[in-house]
């Protein structure tokens, strides 16, 4: 049954046009994950079936029994405001039986929140999402609008929501970026191209492959038009005279043909690596102890970090995963132990909330104040250039900030922080606000970026894509280390019960015969990419040295077998040494030649 039609619409912002006369209609049962780049009008047109946002032309048209829940991507707080009094403000109980605060205190503790009296304000961000989810989630909605219900929620919070919209009756429609989050919960994948709207009636794997189709189907269509164009260039040069009706309507067809554009290519975001030499000191973390308010986040810490190394931090809103990344840029300072940088150590630090921008600035000027020119792979490259490379077109170059969307700050300022050249990237929920081509592209430029990658992140395909490493805060200031990517780390935490949904462990929310985590086997179907192991890595960068220390030793024996020619016991001692260091020596060759190798054959398939 048709709920929900969206008829002819246009929408224009400043000289943008957004929708160009677009049609969409929605219909029960459907559950549809909105995609499209920063800027597209994903948000716009939530706002616009909300009844939030006016159309320019066209209307949309739903059915009046049709009532509508909508969780914005900000929630704004009034001051004062306590979490019950915000979820229930304005609402009416579903249920006679029960009143609006026990229904609003059950929502609350299925997301973790215990004390439904405190105030809003010093939340943190998940917090705060989390109340904002609870008031959407808490009247019951023939259609539910979601703009990026996953910001800011962390692993366990997001898996909850998956399994509450997976079960939820009504019309569901969301933006996110959040890849696992659509294939497992949509049905439908409707995506905002140039202007144009695209519906693919299945979930985002299938989109994937429809949306190539499309895209392929598009260009051939063209190259066919182009092979009879050549056909009509041909008779009109023979001199035809358009004295028939047949004649001059092939003519009027031959302009038509004339006029029609190519398919327009998808542009990129591209990153060259801008990273400055890492020397073999680099981050070193010793009985590292932090917390707050008589709460320990964290508990005697003590890692060194190697080059190239790539880390995921994971755990659960409040834990103190930002925390560490404060102290680690010196934001913060610890309670006790110490964090040594190497001298050749240059961070770029990616904030989960990005700088103020002055929102009069241009775009290119705001890149500009960074760095005119930067030194790239592919040699000198201008700030212009740059940000063409990110998408801002000459044009948009031009424009304040102000006018940018909240995902295009995003980028930009991921840009800001990748022109400063930095050899450790720290980067806090970088997948925030940006888009799927852009996340694409980013994790990318993570495999050959030559530096040390920190991350905390949410989105569980970002760390099955970039991490090799998991940091895992599991309560009372204890950090686990596990090898591997994230499914790695869940199918571990879960053996030895510390993965967590609530109170409840993961392997206990499981149906019978049935995988609650079936991204799993969503990464198993994907394209394999070649890399080293932690381990391999770890050897790749120090195996140089270890060579050049055998080498060295057995020159010693050497030198020192010279000395003792005469002493008969002595030589065969440092015969023996000698022996030894070369069977290490060989050995050690034949593992550099492998590594070696392991590593070419990774770069050729980048």
């Amino acid at each position: 049954m048709n709920i929900l039609n969206i008829e002819n619409v246009t929408k224009t912002y400043g000289d943008k046009r957004l929708f160009d006369r677009v049609n969409l209609g929605i219909n029960e049962g459907e559950k549809i994950g909105i995609i499209g780049v920063n800027g597209s009008g994903k948000s716009t047109l939530l706002k616009m079936i909300a009844g939030l946002e006016e159309t320019d032309e066209g209307r949309i048209i739903k059915n009046n029994q049709a009532d509508i829940a909508y969780l914005s991507q900000n929630t704004e707080f009034s001051e004062g405001d306590t979490i019950l009094s915000y979820v229930c403000r304005n609402k009416k109980s579903s249920n006679p039986n029960w009143s609006i605060e026990a229904e609003a205190k059950t929502i609350l503790r299925k997301l973790c929140i215990e004390d439904v009296d405190a105030k809003i304000a010093p939340l943190s961000g998940g917090e705060k999402k989390r109340v904002a989810l609870a008031r959407t989630l808490l009247s019951p909605a023939k259609i539910l609008i979601l703009d990026e219900p996953t910001n800011h929620l962390d692993n366990r919070m997001v898996l909850w929501l998956e399994e509450y919209l997976q079960k939820y009756n009504g019309v569901l429609i969301m933006v996110t970026h959040d890849r696992y989050f659509l294939d497992r919960v949509t049905n439908k994948i409707v995506e905002i191209d140039r202007g144009s709207i695209y519906s693919y009636e299945t979930n985002y794997s299938g989109f994937l492959e429809l949306r190539q189709q499309r895209i392929d189907n598009e260009a051939a269509s063209y190259r066919k038009v182009q092979s009879i164009l050549r056909t009509e260039i041909e008779w009109v040069r023979r001199g035809a005279q358009a004295r028939s009706t047949k004649q001059k309507a092939r003519l009027e067809r031959f302009q038509e043909m004339q006029a029609m554009k190519a398919p327009e290519k998808d542009k990129q975001v591209e990153m060259d690596s801008l990273a400055s030499r890492l020397g073999k000191k680099t981050i070193e973390i010793e009985h590292l102890t932090k917390g707050y308010e008589g709460r320990t986040l964290i508990d005697d810490f003590t890692y060194y970090t190697i080059r190239n190394e790539r880390i995921g931090i994971v755990g659960e809103n409040g834990c103190g995963k930002t925390t560490l990344l404060k102290l680690l840029v010196g934001e913060e300072q610890p309670d006790a132990g110490k964090i040594t940088m190497g001298e050749t150590v240059q961070i770029g630090y990616f904030s989960q909330m990005a700088e103020e921008m002055d929102e009069s600035v241009r775009v290119i000027d705001y890149v500009k104040n960074v760095a005119e020119y930067i030194r790239t792979s592919k040699g000198l490259t201008s700030a212009s250039q740059m940000c063409e490379r990110f998408l801002f077109t000459p044009e948009i170059q031009y424009n304040p900030i102000g006018k940018l969307s909240g995902g295009e700050r995003r980028r930009l300022y991921l840009l800001k922080v990748l022109m400063t050249a930095p050899n450790v990237l720290i980067l806090d929920e970088p997948t925030n606000d940006l888009d799927i081509a852009t996340l694409t592209i980013l994790e990318d430029y993570l495999d050959y970026f030559e530096g040390i990658v920190i991350v905390v992140s949410h989105d569980r395909y970002f760390l099955d894509r970039v991490v090799d490493r998991i940091f895992a805060f599991e309560g009372n200031g204890v950090i686990t280390q596990y090898d591997g990517d994230y499914t790695s780390y869940i199918e571990k935490a879960r053996a030895n019960g510390t993965f967590m949904i609530g109170k409840v462990t993961l392997s206990e929310t499981k149906e019978e015969g049935k995988e609650t985590d079936s991204w799993a086997t969503w990464k198993g179907n994907r394209e394999k990419k070649l890399k080293f192991t932690y381990q391999e890595q770890r050897e790749y960068a120090t195996i140089d040295d270890d060579i050049a220390s055998l080498e060295s030793k057995i020159e010693e024996i050497d030198k020192e077998m010279t000395k003792v020619a005469s002493e008969y016991t002595k030589l065969a001692e440092l015969s023996q040494e000698k022996e030894t260091l070369e069977l290490q020596l060989e050995e050690k060759m034949e593992r550099w030649v492998y590594l070696n190798d392991m590593a070419q054959r990774i770069e050729e398939s980048r």
